[in-house]
């Protein structure tokens, strides 16, 4: 395939991707805020369970992937980068602790935007403004020259097939008892701890983890050049990273916000990222109108205004210091088995009980 048939592969793939996870996120309530808050609030299991269950199905289908040839993980920007420990903890937390106050993760906002939410719109372009700071602009500086020098460098990767591998494991056998292990024992306890799954929560949590599985195939097999005609060096079209990537929704809100005010700027394309995250909005509209939910929304007050603005900038700094959101790590990531991601994974945990806990600490006490 040439490099422009394969772009365009690539980008209506990803498109499609977002729509499909635009649609069934609105259709199943698939939320991570809303899964951690349950468990807090009520001790209701079932969305974290749903998430879990995505986990699980990305993990051994992209592991399958890449033990048959498919795709390599090693490629990708979570295994290949070394370990930022206190980026993982920092960004972690911010995260976690911002997609409370602003309803939802980087994922969910663009759900809502799809149906009707205002204010979920003015959370993406705060969002997107700050990550792109922190990116490129004055929290970027503090990104990289405090955040950033605290690191790891393990030979081979930071992945757990990796390290196991270290042991004298063959790559294969590390491979195969790391993805069974972990996504083995999360798909068990998904789907037989407590009260079981309703259809449309079996149906949520499988779909999610397949969709992150069809994207690492569609740009790691499908976008993936051998020798790029322009560079003569391994490529992947059509990625902001130049590596290989699935879905992942806060950095990716950044190049949609600079490709929109750059447009005339050649050099500035669509990629994956932006073409799925578009994807998420337009398949989340479909839903909401064909479901008669779509519903303006706006902010209840000035305090409600003031949580979004700031939940919006924690979690664009939070996500790009982490390298990735509640889908971008906490499932794509941890896909891969990097270590990284589970432990931003379980930063953004805490992050948002963290802010669960103020929040139900600033209620008003009834008479």
């Amino acid at each position: 395939m040439s490099g422009l048939g394969a772009t365009l592969t690539v980008l209506w793939l990803a498109f499609a991707l977002g729509c499909v996870f635009g649609a069934v996120a609105g259709r199943t309530r698939f939320c991570t805020m809303g899964a951690i808050a349950d468990i807090a609030a009520t001790g209701d299991w079932r969305r974290m369970r749903m998430w879990l269950l995505a986990i699980a199905v990305a993990i051994l289908g992209s592991s399958a992937l890449h033990a048959a040839g498919q795709i390599d993980l090693g490629k990708s920007i979570y295994r290949a980068s070394p370990f930022f420990g206190l980026s993982y903890l920092v960004g972690g937390l911010c995260f976690g602790f911002g997609m409370v106050l602003a309803s939802g993760c980087g994922a969910r906002t663009l759900v809502r935007i799809g149906g009707g939410s205002v204010k979920s719109f003015v959370v993406f372009i705060v969002l997107a403004v700050v990550a792109y700071m922190t990116l490129r602009g004055v929290l970027g500086v503090f990104r990289v020259t405090v955040l950033e020098p605290v690191a790891l460098r393990p030979v081979g990767g930071q992945d757990l097939p990796a390290l196991l591998g270290r042991c004298g494991v063959s790559p294969t056998v590390a491979l195969a008892v790391c993805a069974l292990s972990l996504g083995g024992g999360l798909l068990v306890f998904a789907l037989l701890r407590g009260d079981r799954l309703s259809l449309d929560e079996l149906f949520g949590g499988a779909t999610v983890g397949l969709l992150v599985v069809a994207g690492w195939y569609v740009s790691g097999h499908l976008g993936y050049l051998a020798e790029d005609p322009e560079t003569l060096q391994e490529a992947f079209v059509a990625t902001n990273s130049g590596r290989m990537e699935s879905l992942s929704f806060v950095a990716p809100q950044a190049y949609t916000l600079e490709l929109l005010m750059l447009w005339s700027d050649s050099s500035r394309r669509v990629s994956f990222a932006i073409a799925s995250g578009l994807g998420v909005v337009v398949g989340s509209l479909c839903q909401a109108l064909v479901a008669g939910r779509f519903r303006w929304e706006g902010f209840r007050d000035l305090d409600d205004t003031v949580n979004h603005l700031v939940g919006a900038a924690l979690m664009g700094f939070g996500g790009v210091v982490a390298m990735g959101c509640t889908i971008g790590q906490g499932i794509s990531g941890v896909s891969t088995l990097a270590c990284g991601s589970i432990i931003t994974f379980f930063s953004i945990v805490g992050g948002a009980l963290l802010a669960l806990r103020y929040q139900y600490r600033k209620m008003p006490v009834a008479p």
